[in-house]
C-alpha cells in the first residue's frame, strides 16, 4: 500500500513538473537562438549577415518535439518584435527588422524548426544521416523563404536576389547542418545510455 502511494505521488509530481520543464525548454530554446543571432559577421555585398541563427533553429528542431520547437521560435519572434535585443545587431531591430529585407528568414524559423522535428521523428531510424537529411530540408526552407521575401521587399530580379541571399551562405550552411546533426546524434546516444543505466 505504501509503495502504491509513493508511486502515485511520484506520478503526480512528474505530471506537475512536465509543463514546467516544457516551458523552461521553450524559453531556453529562444535564448539559444538570441545568443547565436549575436554571433554574426556582416557582409558588404548583401544585407544578410552570416550568423549562427540557422544552426540554432536546426538544432532545436532536432532536439525538441515539433510543438516545443515551434513555440521556442515563435517566442523568439515575439521577443524580437517587442524590441528585445534578440535579433542580429546588424539590423534595426524590432518590427522593422522582422518585416525588413531579411524578415523572410526570421519568419520561417518556427515552421522550419517544426518541420525538422517532424521529419526527424518520422524517419524509421534516428541516425547522423537522418539528422542531416532533416536539417538540410529545414535549411532549404530557410533559404527559400528568405529569398522570396527579399525579392518581394527589394523588388529586384529573383536571379540577382539569389546571389545575395543563397549563394554566399551555402558552404557555411553545410557546416551548420552537419554540426547540428552531430550534436543531436550525440545527445541521443547519451540519452540512450542514461536510459540503459537507469534500468
Amino acid at each position: 500500500m505504501a509503495q502504491f502511494e509513493a508511486t502515485s505521488a511520484l506520478g503526480s509530481t512528474t505530471r506537475v513538473y512536465a509543463p514546467v520543464r516544457w516551458v523552461a525548454a521553450v524559453v531556453a530554446g529562444s535564448a539559444l537562438v538570441a545568443i547565436c543571432a549575436h554571433i554574426a559577421v556582416p557582409l558588404f555585398f548583401t544585407p544578410v549577415p552570416m550568423t549562427l541563427q540557422p544552426f540554432a533553429v536546426l538544432l532545436l528542431g532536432l532536439l525538441m518535439d515539433p510543438a516545443a520547437a515551434f513555440a521556442a521560435l515563435a517566442l523568439y519572434l515575439v521577443e524580437g518584435a517587442a524590441g528585445l535585443p534578440v535579433f542580429t545587431p546588424q539590423g534595426p531591430g524590432g518590427t522593422l527588422q522582422l518585416f525588413g529585407a531579411t524578415g523572410g528568414y526570421l519568419m520561417s524559423y518556427p515552421f522550419v524548426a517544426a518541420l525538422v522535428s517532424t521529419v526527424y521523428r518520422r524517419l524509421r531510424v534516428r541516425s547522423f544521416g537522418t539528422a542531416i537529411v532533416s536539417a538540410a530540408a529545414g535549411n532549404l526552407l530557410i533559404l527559400a523563404a528568405g529569398t522570396v521575401w527579399m525579392a518581394t521587399v527589394l523588388q529586384q530580379h529573383f536571379t540577382h536576389v539569389l546571389s545575395l541571399s543563397v549563394a554566399p551562405f551555402l558552404p557555411g550552411d553545410a557546416l551548420k547542418v552537419c554540426a547540428a546533426a552531430a550534436i543531436a546524434t550525440g545527445w541521443l546516444r547519451v540519452r540512450k545510455i542514461e536510459e540503459k543505466v537507469g534500468r
